[in-house]
C-alpha cells in the first residue's frame, strides 16, 4: 500500500494541470462621436502579453510594450499591426485613423484613435472591422461598443465575423 499512493499521485497529478483556469482572449474598443470636435474617437483595450506575442509571430518582432525597456519602435509596430486589424468606415466607405497615442492600464495597453473632420450631418453609417488578434487566436473576441448621436450599438466580433455597423 506505501507503494500504491505515490504511483497513484504521479498518474492523477498530470491530470491536475489541465484544470487550471481557462485564459480568455478579449479587445474591447468604444467608439463615441464628439460633436465639439466633429470627430469619431476611438478607444481601443487590449491586453498587453497578447499583442507582445502578436507582434512576434507576425513581424518577428520582439516586442517591450509596457515595460521599461519599450521604445519608439514598439510603437511604430502596434500601430502597424492596428492599421492592418483594425478598419473604420464611414459611410460605406473606409477611412484612415489618426493614432494619438497608447498608455497602459495594469495589464492592458489603450490605444487612442479619431477620424478628424466627420460633420454629424454627414454621418449615416459606422463600421469598424475588428480582426486584433484573431490571427493567433481563434477564439479572440473583440468587443466593440458604438455610441452616435443618442444610437448606441454593440458587437462581439470573432474571426468569423469580423465587421460590426451602426447605423444612424
Amino acid at each position: 500500500m506505501k507503494f500504491f499512493k505515490p504511483i497513484l499521485l504521479l498518474f492523477i497529478l498530470p491530470l491536475f494541470a489541465f484544470t487550471g483556469a481557462h485564459k480568455f482572449y478579449i479587445s474591447v474598443t468604444n467608439l463615441d462621436y464628439s460633436e465639439k470636435d466633429e470627430a469619431v474617437q476611438i478607444i481601443t483595450r487590449v491586453f498587453i502579453d497578447d499583442m507582445n506575442a502578436v507582434l512576434k509571430e507576425r513581424y518577428e518582432f520582439s516586442s517591450s510594450l509596457g515595460t521599461d525597456k519599450e521604445s519608439s519602435v514598439d510603437k511604430e509596430y502596434l500601430e502597424r499591426y492596428l492599421r492592418t486589424k483594425f478598419l473604420v468606415e464611414i459611410n460605406g466607405k473606409t477611412v484612415k485613423y489618426d493614432f494619438i497615442g497608447h498608455k497602459y492600464d495594469s495589464d492592458m495597453v489603450i490605444c487612442y484613435l479619431e477620424v478628424p473632420n466627420i460633420p454629424l450631418e454627414t454621418l449615416k453609417q459606422i463600421g469598424i472591422t475588428n480582426e486584433v488578434l484573431t490571427d493567433i487566436y481563434d477564439d479572440q473576441q473583440n468587443v466593440v461598443h458604438m455610441k452616435v448621436n443618442g444610437k448606441k450599438k454593440s458587437h462581439v466580433l470573432i474571426k468569423s465575423r469580423i465587421k460590426g455597423m451602426l447605423n444612424l
